[in-house]
């Protein structure tokens, strides 16, 4: 039974990564578009949760200006790593 567990986490874990969206591009009005990496960052964060777990449901869906600059300039920011100038993320 427990390995049985483990192996169907491992396949759910998988799936989500095999059928993650390479690029999700955002329209934001007056500033331009920003296009993220989604893929790239669920490769290099070896996950979902840092992301997802704090987001109200679907990303796209629950994505906004104040939470991208809280969540994603902070964590560069943390990080030092990854861009956070205005003109970085946004392009006309």
């Amino acid at each position: 039974m427990k390995k049985t567990v483990i192996a169907l986490f491992a396949i759910a874990a998988f799936t989500g990564t095999a059928f993650a969206k390479d690029v999700i591009d955002f329209a934001a009005p007056k500033m331009g578009k920003v296009s993220f990496p989604h893929k790239k960052h669920q490769e290099m964060l070896k996950g979902c949760k840092k992301c997802h777990e704090k987001t109200p449901g679907k990303i796209e869906g629950g994505f906004s200006k104040d939470w991208a600059h809280k969540t994603c300039k902070g964590c560069h920011a943390d990080n030092k790593k990854g861009p956070t100038g205005c003109k970085d993320c946004h392009k006309k």
